[in-house]
């Protein structure tokens, strides 16, 4: 069954490696904006894509149940200036 978005279980299938005491992991890159936050991804990194550039994104456990999109805004705020 094609999916047209990006779902967890894609997200799901890369190899999620814990970093060893004193080692650096590399971040985990992904478009999938809409790819639900799971448990199992607690204290690992992403960079998650904007349409421009990939923004980093640490998971704590407050973000669990939210989708990734929701930590990597796409759109500018407005300033106004005079």
């Amino acid at each position: 069954m094609y999916l047209p978005y990006p779902t967890t279980i894609q997200v799901c299938r890369l190899p999620l490696v814990r970093p060893k005491e004193g080692q650096y992991n590399p971040p985990i890159r992904t478009q999938a904006r809409g790819a639900t936050v799971l448990p199992s991804f607690v204290g690992l990194t992403f960079e998650v894509y904007n349409g421009k550039v990939y923004n980093p994104v640490t998971i704590t456990e407050d973000m669990v149940g939210h989708k990734l999109g929701e930590f990597s805004t796409t759109r500018k705020p407005f300033i106004y200036d005079k």
